[in-house]
């Protein structure tokens, strides 16, 4: 497709109607990923869930994103981004369907599961088509928008979810997006550009399934670690999680042609913007999720209330995001990373040190505030470095990776937030139970229900009146008591990344200069 030169850079023709298409064709796959979180609560109380099988359904989305996504990706390079791109808005409708009638608690994940995989076929190709159609200033432009439109149409589906669920029932959430895949479908079809800089070479189909393994394996792995009596099945996911992490490396490293090339990812910029990502997404995705079930177990917000309440994050990614462009151009991406570490940072503090059962909403909303700001901030750098450190032929691996970021990082966020949660809020309505003046009427059955989850407390307490004040009462501080748990290792997890840019990525110059020296690197010819 021909190109347009602009004074910095280079664009397709048509270049607004291409991006809205490739940013409507991302949403459908945001929209998907974020509706499940306000559901949880109903979710729960529908199939008087476990916190873990909650937490499944939360992550099943990301987790078939991050495991197909790389090798999707792949796929696509070499067969056509855009015939995956619209495979992948056609799957997400019946996936959505059987996510929405779902008859139990195991079939709504694997829905969730499968709409992921969906995702991995159409979401890769929209960064990998935004990085091959644009290059300079432009792309750097593109990429913010992509960010962060993706980015607030994710923070706005629990508020889409949440007016929904005011009039029906908890599976209409995973409907909203049907309309959105249809018209997704036809600018696809009508302004994608087919076959732009694609690979010639062929797949590695044995690094793909090592990849999927390998992801699969770790998030389930996280999730069962706070279940009881799951320490053998956590064990083997982590043993098989390990094999085919070393059979992965091992493949990539004798492959003629990698899935993933470990050279490409050994740059300073490119692993280190990978690794911050997968810290500042996941932060997003975990403040979610947990936020989200927070307000409506703990404040008790109607559905409606708890989506507009992350409004304050929608607005500031969306304000901020463009300015990080700007900021990446002016002080470099590690200056830009940081700033947005800072202000993640601030959030998840706040919601560890103000979060309780007399919240009023101002503490709400600066938290989501402030992690909004923060990931405006650092998610265009993080995306941004990806893309512009390996050659253009290698685009899907980059799109990616930035998928994994977002993808990865909320599966292993959401993941081990979840795990927390779960076993903070066990250990806490244990001890309730031990400390109350009742506790020889409640016998190991009803101890096990209250423990399972916040839901199956609710449940418990409407089958005994006389004590439903003091269940309720115990499992809304439990569950505060559950978040502590996880928000603090979400600070950990962000002082830690933050560490890593510090300390790690180039500064603006040395960025520069290395940007420079991996182009000539890419279009020297070999030998």
């Amino acid at each position: 497709m021909a190109e347009a030169s602009t004074a910095t850079g280079t664009a397709p023709k048509r270049a607004g109607l291409v991006l809205v298409s490739l940013i409507i064709v991302a949403a459908v796959a945001n929209l998907n990923l974020a509706v499940a979180n306000v559901a949880l609560p109903d979710i729960g109380k529908a199939f008087d869930a476990s916190q873990t099988s909650l937490n499944l359904v939360a992550i099943g989305y990301s987790l078939g994103l991050a495991a197909s996504v790389l090798y999707l990706g792949a796929i696509g390079d070499r067969y056509g981004r855009k015939l995956l791109l619209v495979l992948g808005v056609l799957i997400s409708v019946p996936a959505s369907l059987l996510a929405a009638f779902a008859p139990n608690i195991d079939i709504l994940f694997v829905a969730r599961l499968v709409g992921g995989i969906a995702a991995g076929m159409a979401f890769p190709t929209t960064l990998a088509l935004i990085t091959a159609l644009w290059s300079g200033q432009p792309r750097t432009r593109s990429i913010a928008l992509w960010s962060a439109i993706g980015g607030g149409i994710s923070a706005l589906g629990p508020l889409v979810a949440g007016g929904l669920l005011e009039e029906f029932w908890w599976g209409s959430v995973f409907l909203v997006t049907l309309p959105l895949a249809v018209v997704a479908l036809i600018l696809a079809v009508v302004y994608v550009p087919s076959h732009v800089n694609e690979e010639t070479d062929p797949v590695d189909n044995l690094g793909g399934i090592l990849s999927a393994l390998l992801v699969g394996a770790l998030i389930l792995a996280i999730n069962f670690a706070a279940v009881p009596d799951k320490g053998t099945l956590v064990l083997g996911l982590a043993i098989v999680a390990l094999a085919a992490g070393g059979a992965f490396v091992l493949r990539q490293r004798r492959a003629s042609n990698p899935l993933f090339d470990l050279h490409v990812a050994g740059r300073r910029i490119f692993w280190v913007a990978a690794v911050a990502g997968i810290i500042v997404f996941g932060s997003l995705m975990g403040a979610m999720f947990i936020g989200q079930q927070f307000l409506q177990n703990v404040l008790d917000y109607s559905t409606l209330d708890s989506g507009l309440a992350i409004l304050p994050a929608v607005v500031m990614m969306i304000l901020v995001a463009p300015r990080s462009a700007k900021l990446i151009g002016s002080h470099g991406s590690r200056f830009t990373l940081l700033s947005g570490y800072l202000f993640c940072l601030l959030g998840f503090l706040t919601m560890l040190l103000l979060w309780d059962e007399g919240t009023p909403y101002w503490e709400i909303g600066l938290a989501y505030a402030l992690v909004g700001v923060g990931v405006g901030f650092a998610g265009t750098p993080a995306s941004h470095s990806l893309t512009g450190s390996v050659p253009v032929q290698r685009a899907g691996m980059a799109s990616g990776t930035a998928d994994l970021q977002r993808d990865l990082g909320g599966a292993i966020m959401q993941s081990i937030l979840g795990a927390l949660l779960t076993a903070g809020y066990a250990s806490a309505i244990a001890s309730a139970i031990a400390s109350s003046p009742n506790k020889s009427q409640v016998t190991d059955s009803v101890q096990a229900e209250l423990q399972k989850s916040f839901s199956s407390a609710e449940n418990t307490a409407s089958q005994y009146p006389k004590y439903a004040e003091q269940i309720t009462a115990a499992a809304k501080q439990s569950f505060v008591d559950g978040q502590d748990w996880a928000y603090l290792a979400g600070v950990v997890a962000i002082v830690l990344g933050a560490a890593l840019v510090f300390f790690v990525f180039p500064k603006k110059s040395d960025e520069e200069r290395l940007l420079v020296e991996y182009h000539e690197e890419d279009t020297t010819p070999s030998g």
